[in-house]
């Protein structure tokens, strides 16, 4: 007699289908798609991408930039009559280092008509090696101010030399008033955009210098070329 055969139930067949990508490997497969596509760009590409970026960059700046205007005021050093007149060219000197100090400018306020604070941030003196002359400079975004803030320096430092005449022999005198000025002296948004693609040029040229070269596909280490024989050795082989 033939036993019955048990057959023993199916088992549920398992799902075989991968499952959805993880953040992972979509961003690894983000990254490497990305990098082959830098890799089929032309060798000339971060040259070009440097130009554009600082020149765009470069021209967002100087039209953000509120133009700023300056004016000059010139004072210079005149020696009394009995005094020697190559003491005015020291005098001179002396009297560009005080003239941004706070007792100047505490009196240059009345007439500039902005606080002292301003005039600290906004006022610069230069002077002459050759000359007895001061040049007192403001800058600011209004160009009236600007003038305002370097003739009223230059008339209280005039002011504060007056004081001291009897005992320094010498006296300042006005020598040009600052008038207002008619154009900006800050770069404009040209100017600040062919320097940011200047730069940019200069990055992306070195970022091509410093980028590895590319090899031919195909192309592999050359094979080694055997040196001539010795005559010892082509005797030995025959």
């Amino acid at each position: 007699m033939t036993e019955p055969l048990t057959q023993s139930p199916a088992e549920p067949a398992t799902d075989l289908a991968p499952g959805p990508p993880s953040r992972r490997d979509r961003t690894r497969a983000a990254l490497r798609r990305s990098l082959l596509r830098l890799r089929s760009l032309p060798p000339w590409s971060p040259l070009a991408v440097g130009v554009v970026a600082g020149g765009l960059l470069g021209a967002g700046y100087g039209l953000l930039t509120t133009p700023q205007y300056t004016a000059t005021s010139y004072v210079v050093a005149v020696p009394a009559d009995a005094s020697d007149p190559s003491s005015a060219l020291g005098f001179a000197q002396a009297y560009g280092r005080v003239a941004t100090q706070l007792a100047v400018l505490g009196d240059a306020q009345m007439w500039a008509h902005v606080p002292v604070a301003t005039l600290e941030r906004s006022v610069r003196t230069a002077t002459s090696p050759d000359a007895p002359m001061v040049s007192v400079t403001a800058t600011s975004a209004d160009p009236e101010e600007a003038a305002d803030m370097a003739n009223a320096v230059a008339r209280a430092l005039t002011r504060h030399a007056d004081a001291s005449a009897d005992d320094t022999h010498v006296e300042l005198r006005q020598f040009a008033r600052a008038t207002e000025p008619g154009e900006p002296s800050s770069p404009s948004a040209a100017v600040t955009g062919l320097v940011g693609a200047s730069a940019g040029g200069l990055l992306g040229g070195l970022a091509l210098l410093v980028r590895p070269r590319r090899t031919a596909p195909g192309s592999g280490p050359a094979a080694a070329v055997p040196g001539p024989a010795s005559a010892s050795d082509a005797r030995g082989q025959l």
